[in-house]
């Protein structure tokens, strides 16, 4: 299925959206990439969708990518006697180790490691930022506060920390069996919620062993801070806006998205933008005006990919949301702005054979009216050197690998098909010719570029280009 636009779209699945035939829909509205929200599925239930997207996978005869996402840890307060309780501003409130049900004047945190962790004039925020709490005196068994903004709280609410560094990992238990549990199941990424620093990386990456690929969700202050040692542990990025527009100064969320979308580009690393990008259409059938900027805004970026959550999990119209957001791609993709803003985007190349070789490829082909560059990857690093350059001519990727195929699935610009490894360097040229007019992509006569590692079958640099000229019988006419 060939789409006509280069930016993905992710989808994610939930009880609007699980059944076999749903997802079928999705996915020819516009979908590319599903989402499994471990926040809300059981393993069982993870599982059987895998299985699911598997079978609508092997009936269209395309690769689909499957993201898992990893709640991370959720931090919350008690109970209280009452459900509730009305607080006013100025007034001292008490967050402690204490199991009793809480009052006016103090709540159970059920998290040592915050109360050890929270220093004086650290902020803490419960409920989403509707509470706004800084601390004022701390003996690592209680925290206590002063009320700065907001008049109530509630039976478990969550708790924001912006200001802290947490000493446990990212990863709870909970995690760590929903990790074993997705990477057993061979899905191809897994998002990593709240990463405040590398370290988290490199402890999910011991344990992933290099069964799917990881993204980091930027979703804390720490981790804005330490962005770039970030990117270089994770083989993707997810700007997750909601809990950064939580910790974060909300004026603030759209500078650091185009920060951290322009360092994946330098990087060479997928960025995916997420949150909230068609909220109105969970309950309605048809967006705001602006959110359909916000998802041209993000297109203009050069981002990999946007995001659906509860638009396609939870909402009454989750194929009109795919749709209306592939309907705003192609049609930003169109814009004659478009291209220059790509073009003034584009990262100097690293100083490589494969970045060489990408960044010629790139230029050939808008220079000669190539058709389509068709670039072979077997691991997927020639793949993601092509989309980095981000070319004005289609790409296609070839792999011998479905695993590479899927996880390609979410980078900018790459359809990706599954072929025959090829037997010499003709043959190589002659299957990306066909391919290419089979997919639709050129037709006889036309000029396409070629770009591989070789020799062949080895995994390394992207090292040969060529340009082939495509017959009337579909293959190499040179």
């Amino acid at each position: 299925m060939k789409r006509n636009r280069s930016v993905k779209i992710l989808a994610t699945l939930g009880p609007a959206s699980s059944e076999e035939h749903q997802i079928a829909e999705l996915h020819k509205a516009g979908a590319d990439v599903f989402r499994i929200n471990m926040s809300h599925a059981s393993h069982d239930l993870m599982r059987e969708l895998v299985a699911r997207i598997r079978r609508v996978e092997a009936q269209i005869g395309r690769p689909i990518g499957i993201l898992a996402d990893i709640q991370g840890p959720k931090l919350r307060v008690g109970k209280f006697k009452t459900d509730s309780v009305d607080l006013r501003i100025g007034q001292e409130f008490t967050l402690d180790d204490n199991e009793e049900l809480g009052d006016e004047t103090r709540v159970h945190l059920p998290h040592p490691e915050i109360l050890e962790a929270v220093e004086v004039g650290h902020r803490l925020l419960i409920d989403d930022g509707r509470l706004f709490l800084e601390c004022i005196e701390t003996d690592g068994r209680r925290v206590k506060t002063r009320v700065l903004a907001g008049s109530k709280i509630s039976n478990r609410k969550g708790v924001s920390l912006p200001d802290t560094t947490l000493k446990t990992g990212a990863l709870t238990p909970k995690d760590r069996a929903d990790l074993d549990a997705v990477l057993e199941a061979d899905v191809d990424w897994v998002a990593l919620s709240f990463i405040q620093r590398p370290e988290d990386m490199a402890e999910a990456r011991k344990i992933a062993k290099g069964r799917a690929l990881l993204m980091a969700k930027i979703e804390k202050p720490q981790a804005v801070q330490r962005l770039h040692e970030i990117i270089e542990l994770s083989d993707a990025i997810m700007v997750a806006r909601g809990d950064l527009g939580v910790e974060m100064p909300l004026e603030e969320v759209p500078g650091i998205q185009k920060r951290i979308t322009r360092a994946c580009r330098r990087a060479g690393k997928p960025v995916v933008v997420a949150t909230q990008m068609l909220e109105s259409m969970i309950s309605a059938p048809v967006p705001t005006r602006a959110e359909v900027s916000d998802v041209s805004i993000a297109v203009f970026e050069g981002a990999d990919a946007v995001m659906l959550s509860a638009e396609s999990a939870a909402g009454s119209y989750p194929v009109e949301a795919v749709s209306t957001m592939d309907r705003i791609a192609v049609q930003v993709e169109k814009d004659p702005l478009y291209p220059g803003i790509i073009f003034a985007q584009r990262p100097e190349p690293e100083a490589t054979g494969a970045d060489a070789v990408s960044l010629a490829a790139r230029q050939m082909a808008e220079t000669l009216d190539v058709a389509v560059i068709v670039t072979y990857t077997a691991t997927g690093t020639t793949g993601l050197r092509a989309s980095r350059e981000r070319p004005q001519v289609p790409l296609v990727a070839l792999s011998p690998i479905l695993r590479t195929a899927r996880r390609l699935s979410i980078a900018w610009g790459l359809h990706c098909v599954v072929t025959e490894d090829a037997q010499d360097l003709d043959d190589m040229v002659d299957r990306a010719c066909r391919i290419a007019v089979e997919q639709g992509y050129a037709n006889a006569g036309q000029k396409l570029i070629v770009t591989a590692g070789v020799p062949l079958r080895q995994p390394g640099a992207t090292n040969m280009l060529r340009i082939a000229y495509i017959g009337s019988d579909g293959l190499s006419a040179v």
